[in-house]
């Protein structure tokens, strides 16, 4: 048991590590609030000045902002869908006893460690291109009209291609979950007569649950920033029709050079990324105390 000089000793360790960590973070959010109340133009620094909440009102009138934010929470709830879901049943077949096993389980991974842009140009070109794409050539073998998938359902093609690099993160997870389940309950259950799906809903599932909630919590604070597939594939379009926040934040500050509103649309999604995990932490530590 830890006494009082050695913890005292622990904080005074860590206190370093803390300080750095607390203005690492801390001073880029103060420079973001402070941008967000001036009206700043690098080409026009001429009329710099105090404008008060004048950005955050620009920046809600945006005809783009509630499409942004729609887009934003569909693509995080439609991924964390496929990625859990897409996850557990990944997890179950690659778990059971197979030839090249380890193999398997490398491939099924490989993806998490592609670069996001590169993923996007992969997709974009080699895939689901309407022409020369993979998809394109099974619709055509089929007798079928190839589809446009970043012109006629962009929205969906970024989430098939962010869904696709964050599946094996999720099913890493849950495997190492999934595999730490004590095999003398399964052949309880087993013995008991319990079939697979009842075995799943009652022991695996509840077992998987804590997995669950890191899973949603993680990938909920990395996909409420997705940029990089959006800006290598469809640029936000048509229209709107791929905008979520970051993007339009980028659009402001590197397209616009509005930089007083890209800040307030940046603090505007450091509020909504807050509210997110806020109920997120809640959810995972309900898990973690069961």
């Amino acid at each position: 048991m830890a006494t009082q000089q050695t913890r005292s000793l622990a904080r005074f360790m860590m206190a370093p590590s803390v300080v750095l960590l607390f203005v690492w973070m801390i001073v880029p959010l103060v420079i973001t609030i402070w941008f967000s109340f001036q009206q700043y133009n690098p080409l026009n620094p001429i009329r710099d000045g105090f404008v008060g909440f004048s950005n955050y009102a620009l920046f809600y009138s945006n005809p783009a902002f509630l499409q942004s934010i729609l887009n934003t929470l569909t693509l995080v709830i439609s991924v964390l869908l496929i990625t859990v879901i897409g996850g557990i049943l990944l997890a179950l077949l690659i778990d059971q006893p197979m030839w090249g096993q380890g193999i398997v389980r490398i491939l099924v991974i490989s993806p998490f460690f592609v670069m996001p842009p590169v993923a996007a140009l992969v997709w974009k070109n080699m895939i689901m291109h309407p022409q020369y794409g993979v998809f394109a050539d099974i619709a055509r073998f089929f007798g079928a009209q190839p589809i446009d998938w970043f012109g006629q359902h962009p929205m969906l093609a970024i989430i098939i291609i962010v869904a696709w690099q964050w599946l094996p993160f999720a099913t890493l997870i849950l495997l190492t979950a999934l595999q730490s389940l004590d095999g003398e309950q399964k052949e309880a259950a087993e013995m008991d007569g319990a079939g697979f799906i009842s075995r799943f809903i009652y022991l695996t599932l509840p077992h998987m649950s804590r997995a669950i909630t890191v899973v949603i919590l993680i990938q909920t604070i990395f996909l409420l920033s997705v940029y990089a597939e959006i800006l290598v594939t469809t640029n936000g379009g048509p229209g709107y029709a791929s905008t979520n926040l970051p993007f339009l934040v980028y659009q402001k500050a590197l397209l616009e050079f509005k930089i007083g509103q890209a800040s307030a649309g940046g603090v505007i999604a450091v509020i909504l990324a807050n509210i997110v995990a806020f109920f997120a932490m809640r959810a995972v530590g309900k898990n973690l105390d069961k």
